[in-house]
């Protein structure tokens, strides 16, 4: 991921479009990578790849931060609270 995203996702700027883009490359991962090693890791180490249980909880956290949005310190909930007070 480029810097300067990371740290717009890190600050709570355009979280919810980052945890998109991260939803699909996990989407991605799973259908091209990991689907044919199964669902679980590889804790024993006999097989040659890991599973997509890392990808689907990846995709859930990305789901609730696009449901969610950011959060109330993040600087999408200041900037929407000052577009607010523009408006009225």
């Amino acid at each position: 991921m480029p810097i300067f995203r990371r740290h717009w996702f890190d600050l709570g700027l355009l979280g919810q479009v980052a945890a998109f883009g991260i939803a699909c490359n996990m989407v991605v991962a799973i259908c091209m990578v990991h689907w044919h090693l199964g669902l679980f890791a590889n804790g024993s180490g006999t097989q040659k790849g890991e599973g997509f249980e890392y990808h689907l909880l990846a995709i859930a956290v990305t789901l609730a931060i696009m449901i969610a949005g950011s959060g109330a310190l993040s600087l999408d909930r200041v900037l929407s609270k000052s577009s607010d007070t523009w408006q009225s």
